[in-house]
This record gives structure tokens, sequence and C-alpha cells, in this order.
């Protein structure tokens, strides 16, 4: 292991924000869809009295994906529910993502294409968008203060 991959102040990010980053990630990869929901399939059975009965039978969900890391950039893969390869890229020091999604098949059809990108620097200092949480993070902040929880700023 390189000595700078764990030292905070050379690799421009300490284990707190690693975590934190990560957790993006995850969220990311979860938030695109790769925990497709449920299938349901039917089928019929005899009931034992010569008549046949539909019952539902949900199958397993489909999760794929994989993620990696290393001291600035953070690698997600995944399918959408296209079923097309999805990577997000993050960039953990300039705090940039980009997502691609790659094709195969014929000739003609495979390749990858950059879907979006984004400077994410001040997204990740809202306290809150599209937030429908029971608590508004400012509630939350004047409940933990008022405990005693947080240092007053």
């Amino acid at each position: 292991m390189n000595p700078s991959d764990s030292h905070p102040s050379r690799s421009g990010m300490g284990r707190r924000e690693g975590a934190l980053w990560m957790l993006i990630a995850g969220s990311l990869l979860a938030a695109g869809g790769y925990a497709l929901e449920p299938a349901r399939a039917s089928s019929a059975q005899d009931d034992g009295g010569g008549t046949t009965s539909q019952q539902d039978v949900i199958l397993p969900s489909v999760a794929l994906g994989n993620a990696d890391s290393n001291h600035r950039m953070i690698a997600v893969t995944g399918i959408d529910i296209t079923g097309n390869n999805v990577l997000y890229v993050i960039d953990t020091i300039s705090a940039h993502i980009a997502v691609y999604q790659a094709n195969g098949g014929s000739e003609g059809t495979n390749g990858i294409k950059l879907v979006a990108a984004r400077n994410i620097g001040l997204d990740l200092r809202l306290n809150g968008w599209n937030d429908e949480s029971e608590y508004s993070f400012e509630d939350l902040e004047a409940k933990f203060l008022e405990e005693g929880l947080l240092d007053e700023e």
C-alpha cells in the first residue's frame, strides 16, 4: 500500500470523507434502479378438488453492480432498467460526477456514451432538496442544539 493513499493531507480526503463518498456512490447506485422491483409470475395450481386456481409467485429481485475506489476516484457499475450497463465515476477531489452508458451487441449498436456530467460541489452543501423526510435538517439541528448534542457555531 502506498503511504500517501491513507494519509489525509496527502490524499486530499480523510477516512470520514471517504466514507461519505462511498455512501454517495451507493445512493446513486440504488437511485439508478439497480435493485429492480420484484417480478411477479402467475402459475396455475390444482387445489386438490379438480379445480385450478391462480397463484402469484414473487420472483427474487435482481441487483447487479460493483464499486471500487482509490484515493481520488469512485467507480460504480450496474445495469439500468433498460438493461444497459451504466458506469458512475465520481472524482472525490474536484467533486464531479460523470455517468456513462455502455451498449453491447452488433458492431453498429455497441459503444459507450456520456449520459450526464455535473459538478456536485454545491449539491453536497444543500441541507435538503426534494426531501420528504419526516423532519427537516433545520428542525433536527434545532432539536440537537436544544439537547446539547451539537456545538453552537
